[in-house]
C-alpha cells in the first residue's frame, strides 16, 4: 500500500516529461510560436485537457524546468557549506557548471533551444520572468538565512545583484552558444566574466549571510 503513491508519482512524471519532449521537439522544428497546444497533445496522443494538467502555460511545455532553474540559487544557499557566506556558495555552484561537474557543456546540444528561444518573444518574455522569480526567491531565502525582519533591503539587493550577474553570464552564454563558438571558448570566456562578477560582488557583499 505505501508504493503505491510512489508509483503514481513516477507515471505521472513520465507522462509529464514524455509531453514535454513531444513538445520541444515540434517547437525546435517548426518553431514555438508555429506549434499549437493542440498539435503537441495530438503528437503526444494524449487530450489538451491532459496537457494543461502538466503544464500551466504553453510556455512550460518548452521551459519544463523553470522551477528547478529559478529555484537553483536559492537552494545553493540554504545548502552552503557551515561558515561559508552566501556570494561564496553562489561562485562555488557557477564554478562547478563552468567547469562540467554536474553536465558537461555542450554548445551543439544547446544551440536548437536557444535559437528556438531567441525566435520566440514569448519564450524570451518566459525567460526573463524566471529571473525575476529567481531573483524573488533568493531575496526570501537571504531573508529566512539571516533573520533579517521581512522589511530589510538588504536581501533584496543582494538577489537583484546575483541575479543581475546570472543574467549577463546567461547572455553571454546565448550570445556565443548562437555565434558557433567553441565549447572551450565558451568556458573560458564565461569563466573570465563570471569571475570578475564575483570577485565584485565579494568587494561589496562577501561576508553577508554567513
Amino acid at each position: 500500500m505505501s508504493e503505491r503513491p510512489g508509483l503514481r508519482e513516477r507515471k505521472k512524471q513520465q507522462t509529464r516529461l514524455a509531453i514535454s519532449q513531444v513538445a520541444t521537439r515540434l517547437f525546435i522544428e517548426r518553431g514555438f510560436d508555429q506549434v499549437t497546444v493542440a498539435e503537441v497533445a495530438e503528437a503526444a496522443q494524449v487530450s489538451v485537457n491532459t496537457v494543461f494538467n502538466y503544464f500551466v502555460t504553453k510556455e512550460e511545455l518548452f521551459f519544463d524546468r523553470a522551477e528547478e532553474v529559478e529555484e537553483a540559487p536559492s537552494r545553493i544557499v540554504r545548502e552552503r557549506r557551515a561558515g561559508e557566506s552566501a556570494v561564496d556558495a553562489l561562485h562555488r555552484g557557477f564554478l562547478d557548471v563552468v567547469k562540467g561537474k554536474k553536465e558537461p557543456l555542450r554548445a551543439e546540444r544547446l544551440r536548437p533551444f536557444m535559437a528556438t528561444v531567441e525566435a520566440s518573444p514569448a519564450l524570451r518574455a518566459r525567460g526573463r520572468l524566471m529571473l525575476v522569480r529567481s531573483e524573488a526567491r533568493l531575496a526570501q531565502t537571504l531573508i529566512e538565512q539571516t533573520g533579517a525582519p521581512a522589511d530589510d533591503p538588504t536581501a533584496r539587493v543582494v538577489a537583484a545583484m546575483v541575479i543581475g550577474l546570472e543574467r549577463v553570464l546567461v547572455e553571454e552564454l546565448v550570445a556565443r552558444v548562437l555565434r558557433g563558438d567553441s565549447d572551450a571558448e565558451i568556458s573560458a570566456a564565461l569563466s573570465r566574466l563570471g569571475e570578475r562578477g564575483f570577485e565584485l560582488l565579494r568587494s561589496g557583499v562577501g561576508d553577508y549571510c554567513t
